[in-house]
């Protein structure tokens, strides 16, 4: 049970320091992207109430038109700026449209990898805490 706990504690470490890394090389890539204007063409906001602790989350969806073809415009962290009929900058990557550099870099493979590595660290520092208590309580 110890050697488990151990390794399991060294694979926590691995993938925090994993973590950091691919977070150096999140925040380091070079996105491809084209600078366009588009035209807005339907903004809505949805406010979703969490049950249990009562807090409030709000999603933002922002329709623009870019050359005869209606895109939703990603990564909008609100409505200011958005009205209807308005040209708006907008950043083409990947047929699709995003709000800002932040988006694209978000979704870039890097990024991912980084996500995935994050979540892992947080799994894996419950699992190890967990299995580190049940190790105690099996030996007192």
């Amino acid at each position: 049970m110890k050697n488990k706990v151990a390794i399991m504690w060294i694979i926590t470490v691995v993938c925090l320091i994993l973590t950091v890394v691919f977070w150096f090389l999140m925040n380091k890539v070079e996105v491809d992207y084209e600078e366009v204007t588009a035209i807005v063409t339907d903004t809505s906001s949805k406010t979703v109430v969490n049950k249990k602790t009562g807090s409030r989350t709000t999603f933002y969806e922002v329709k623009v038109k870019y050359e005869g073809k209606e895109y939703e415009l990603q990564n909008v962290h609100g409505l200011a700026g958005y009205s209807e009929g308005k040209s708006v900058k907008a950043l083409l990557s990947n047929g699709k449209l995003y709000a800002n550099v932040e988006g694209i870099k978000s979704t870039s493979p890097v990024a991912i990898i980084y996500f995935i590595f994050l979540f892992g660290t947080f799994g894996m520092v419950f699992a190890s805490a967990t299995y580190m208590s049940k190790m105690k309580q099996k030996n007192s």
